[in-house]
């Protein structure tokens, strides 16, 4: 590739960790606005029930100051991640929903994990050139 075509790489890298943190944002915020809704997630998808809700509260609070330093691209080897480790828990968690795609309920939504997944796996192996709006890289 030439340097022409490297230009955008930096911009392309931001929308896509907007894009990631679009995402991974409210599902954060899901465990202090309805936590109960994060304890069904947590027995449904990963087996372990009955957890506190101020457990959620903590797990919430931990993923929300990854997801502040991944949207600020600050240590990034950490947030990236940290971000691409919670993802690709939670697109294995979900392994029942890709064999019944077809079935009751909104199974085929599951399918758009796969790309996200895709994205965190090329921010983290990017990281370096994801310069833009990220203290610390040489073009912020």
């Amino acid at each position: 590739m030439n340097s022409s075509s490297l230009r955008y790489l930096p911009l392309s890298l931001l929308l896509l960790r907007l894009g990631v943190l679009v995402v991974m944002l409210p599902w954060t915020l899901d465990k202090f606005v309805r936590p109960e809704h994060s304890a069904g997630v947590f027995e449904s998808f990963y087996g372990v029930g009955g957890v506190a809700s101020t457990l959620f509260l903590a797990i919430g609070t931990v993923q929300l100051l990854i997801l502040l330093g991944f949207a600020l691209g600050y240590a990034k080897i950490w947030s990236y991640g940290a971000v691409l480790a919670m993802h690709t828990v939670s697109t294995l968690a979900s392994w029942k929903m890709y064999l019944t795609p077809f079935a009751d309920g909104p199974n085929l939504l599951f399918f758009a994990a796969w790309p996200m997944l895709a994205a965190c796996v090329a921010l983290f192996l990017l990281r370096d050139h994801d310069t833009l709006a990220s203290p610390g890289s040489p073009r912020s």
